[in-house]
């Protein structure tokens, strides 16, 4: 027991060194450590050859297309700056709230389609419109801003992570992770403006030596309109819900083609086609463009992914969940295990993405001592590593860098409001899942 557990610890311990002093790739570092792992635990080579292959191939084809189509989707928002013509639509409809919690409801809403740095770099130049209109101190509508985008960056799917993890899990019921994800990133959101508001209160506005005559709310001509914007953010959830709801309705004629559209991978699909139809001007050449950004983007993800579904195909081959059954007290440990383990791997190597693939990797094999071994198990698990995914955000993470210099920081105030942001949104975070979680084993 102790020696199949130390072997873990030494995988861990190679993937934080790996990513974080080595620079070597998150796929090169994973791999090593499946290939280190297996060879410590004494599997045959051929073997351990077949089962990271088996567990590589089995996460691509579980999640390939999702996240190839995410990606394209949120490229192709990009492109037709229908990201711009959303964030101006919630600001145009949240006018009664406070400036920071409206800047957190558009980084909530265009972080579900678009990642989180790219995102940030889409709207920085919006944020700093805003605070000089206003007056606003820049500081605390950047960090509204950028907490609003991570938030559903780590819970709410088609982000890779989210999506990665349900993968490694076996969870089934995708349109159920989005509900309780989407709800828990919107209370998080709510953190971030609130620490937005209160940075904007104990900071004095002072003037940007940057022209900001050539804004892009000012600037660019011909947004889609709002509602197009939406369509291929709203299209993929609804059809995902339909699916949910026909699986409790009586059969008739053409259920099973119905079905069939309301498929993950076929709903986003369809999101994807509404998303191409922004791009208006030079169709061809436009789709094209984003088609070719959405593979680039997608690409490093999912070889990312299907090598963490590899090192937790090697994980399984111990007998974990064996040996937490002597500990009795060990499912009192519940979800805090996920969020220790993701928050101690994100702090330390600084991706979100790598920390959720490999945490949910590690405790796949122990859903059923945790008690979440269930469809609603699984999703508290998710949750619990993508809130301890984002705890914190620092130097070693490129979303630290991007928000730091694209807002003006200096390092000392980045760490000062971005990186104590991510630690509150993290603390908060798992204080609400462990409400949740209590209040779904009660029942």
């Amino acid at each position: 027991m102790l020696f199949s557990l130390l072997s873990i610890f030494i995988a861990i311990a190679w993937i934080i060194l790996g990513t974080s002093y080595t620079k070597l790739h998150p796929f090169i570092v994973l791999l090593i450590a499946a290939v280190v792992l297996s060879i410590i635990l004494g599997i045959d080579p051929i073997e351990a050859t077949g089962i990271v292959f088996k567990g590589f191939f089995k996460i691509i084809k579980n999640i390939g297309l999702l996240i190839l189509f995410g990606t394209i989707i949120g490229a192709a928002l990009e492109q037709s700056n229908a990201t711009l013509a959303l964030a101006k639509g919630i600001l145009k409809s949240l006018q009664k709230l406070p400036l920071p919690y409206a800047v957190s409801c558009i980084g909530y809403l265009v972080s579900i389609p678009v990642f989180c740095d790219a995102a940030f770099v889409i709207l920085s130049q919006l944020n700093k419109t805003l605070s000089s209109q206003t007056k606003t101190p820049m500081v605390g509508l950047t960090v509204a801003l950028s907490t609003g985008l991570f938030a559903p960056h780590v819970l709410v799917p088609p982000t890779p992570g989210p999506l990665a993890a349900a993968a490694n899990l076996n969870l089934e019921n995708l349109i159920l992770l989005i509900g309780v994800g989407g709800s828990i990133a919107f209370i998080l959101i709510f953190v971030g403006g609130w620490y937005g508001n209160y940075l904007i209160k104990k900071n004095k506005y002072t003037e940007s030596n940057e022209s900001l005559e050539n804004s892009p709310s000012e600037k660019i001509f011909g947004l889609p309109s709002f509602s197009k914007a939406i369509l291929p953010i709203l299209v993929p959830i609804g059809l995902m819900c339909l699916g949910t709801l026909l699986k409790i309705v009586p059969s008739f004629i053409g259920l099973e083609y119905l079905i069939v559209l309301t498929k993950p991978t076929t709903a986003l699909g369809i999101g994807m086609l509404f998303a191409f139809r922004l791009l208006f001007k030079q169709p061809q050449k436009n789709i094209s463009k984003a088609i070719k950004k959405g593979l680039k983007q997608a690409i490093p993800i999912l070889a990312i992914t299907g090598m963490g579904g590899a090192l937790g195909s090697v994980i399984q081959t111990i007998p974990l969940q064996d040996y937490a059954l002597e500990i009795s007290t060990f499912s009192g440990f519940g979800i805090l295990i996920p969020f220790l383990i993701a928050a101690l791997l994100k702090t330390a190597q600084g991706s979100s993405t790598v920390a959720i693939i490999t945490t949910s990797s590690i405790i796949f094999p122990l859903l059923s001592v945790l008690g979440l071994d269930s469809e609603m198990g699984k999703v508290w698990a998710i949750m619990a590593l993508g809130v301890g995914s984002m705890t914190v955000s620092h130097a070693n993470d490129s979303y630290f860098w991007i928000v730091s210099q694209m807002s003006g920081m200096d390092v000392k105030t980045a760490y000062r409001t971005h990186t104590v942001g991510t630690l509150l949104q993290g603390i908060v975070g798992l204080v609400v899942v462990f409400i949740g979680f209590t209040i779904w084993t009660a029942m």
